[in-house]
Order: structure tokens, then C-alpha cells, then sequence
């Protein structure tokens, strides 16, 4: 039987719920800088276009993708890693925009990780019907340092699981402006999201953004 939704679980929710012992969901801590986070987005993309990457068995995967900073994350036959240009253009990643990452440094240090750095911000563009596996962020040098993730445009559902796969995952509803942070214990959590509901978001329109910030070296 599926676990019901956290939402379900705990009625009127605090601005900060805790997911675990370094976990937290900061409900609607960006929404102040949700304006400049999707124009970041639309000037990231104009640099690095939106692609569907191959896993490395060859599969194209159905969250449209882009990044920036020093780093961003790619997907192909070789593997999964990091790296310092864009597969597609052949540049450098576009430079972070400073809005990512004053929200990145100041949801780290609300849910009790200072001077958080990110070198390397993964975009992803979730189109109706679009999902993600279970998986772990393994890929950082640096697992000291939390992840920042943020949600930008429709609604989706976060499954928020244990050490391994075959663990129970909690299921989060995720809304525009929410930001989750995990590190410490729990860096290696299973995480992924559900298919996402067809809709209409003002900010998005007919798709959910979410960045996710890192420290990959």
C-alpha cells in the first residue's frame, strides 16, 4: 500500500518540515525570488538549449535539461559526470546567476549547512508526463555539501526515499516556490519525482522548473 502524501500526514504544515535529520522542506522560501529565478532560467537556456540526455544505456530521458556555472551535470553512453562545457554548444556553461545562487547559500544555511558554495546548478524542465527514477546525487566530489533543489511552475509530487532503493518513499507535494535541502545523514537519500500533471502555471506556463544546486568539487 502506497505511503499518503506528507500533506496528508501533517494537515497545516510549518514553513520548515523536516524530512529527516539534515532534511528539510522551506514551503515557499523562494517565492520572493521567483520572478528572477525563472528569467535565470530563460537566460540560462538561451545559452545552453534545452535537451533530452541518454542515459548510458541509451535511453533519452523525459526531463528536458540544461545547467549552469563552472560545472553542470550531463548523461550520455560515457556515463554519468560533470563537466566544465556544454556537450551540445561545445562553450563553457552559462555563469550561475546570481539570483541561484544568494537562494542557494541562504536555504543552505536556513536548514543549518554554512557557506554553502555551489559550483554547478542542473536545470530541469518537467513537461506534462514527464518523471524521475528513484536515484542518488553520487556523481560530487564533494559530499560534505548539501543539494539545493527548488521547484518553479506546476506541482508535482517529490518521492523521498531511504539508503536504498527498495526502501518505502515518502510522497512530498512540491508547489511553486518550494525549496528542499538535504546533506549531512542523508546526502544519499533515494529521491524522484512522479509524472507530472498536465496544467497551467503563471510563472511557467505548461511546465515545473526545478533547479538543483550543488557542490560537485
Amino acid at each position: 500500500m502506497p505511503n499518503p502524501p506528507i500533506d496528508d500526514l501533517f494537515g497545516d504544515e510549518p514553513a520548515a518540515l523536516p524530512l529527516g535529520a539534515q532534511a528539510v522542506l522551506l514551503r515557499g522560501f523562494a517565492l520572493a525570488q521567483a520572478q528572477a529565478l525563472v528569467q535565470g532560467v530563460q537566460q540560462v537556456a538561451l545559452r545552453a538549449p534545452w535537451r533530452h540526455m541518454q542515459t548510458p544505456g541509451g535511453k533519452a530521458m523525459s526531463v528536458a535539461m540544461t545547467g549552469c556555472g563552472p560545472l553542470s551535470w550531463v548523461s550520455d553512453r560515457r556515463g554519468y559526470r560533470y563537466a566544465d562545457r556544454d556537450p551540445l554548444t561545445g562553450r563553457p556553461w552559462p555563469a550561475m546567476p546570481a539570483a541561484f545562487a544568494r537562494l542557494a547559500r541562504a536555504a543552505a544555511q536556513q536548514a543549518g549547512f554554512a557557506h554553502f558554495a555551489p559550483d554547478a546548478c542542473l536545470v530541469n524542465r518537467y513537461e506534462p508526463g514527464a518523471r524521475m527514477s528513484l536515484h542518488q546525487d553520487r556523481d560530487e566530489r564533494d559530499l560534505a555539501a548539501p543539494i539545493v533543489s527548488v521547484s518553479l511552475g506546476l506541482p508535482a509530487v517529490f518521492l523521498w526515499g531511504g539508503a536504498t532503493r527498495g526502501e518505502r518513499a515518502l510522497r512530498v507535494p512540491l508547489h511553486h516556490g518550494d525549496v528542499v535541502v538535504w546533506g549531512g545523514v542523508d546526502r544519499l537519500r533515494f529521491h524522484g519525482v512522479l509524472p507530472v500533471a498536465p496544467g497551467e502555471h503563471p510563472a511557467t506556463g505548461s511546465c515545473r522548473i526545478n533547479l538543483t544546486m550543488r557542490k560537485a568539487l
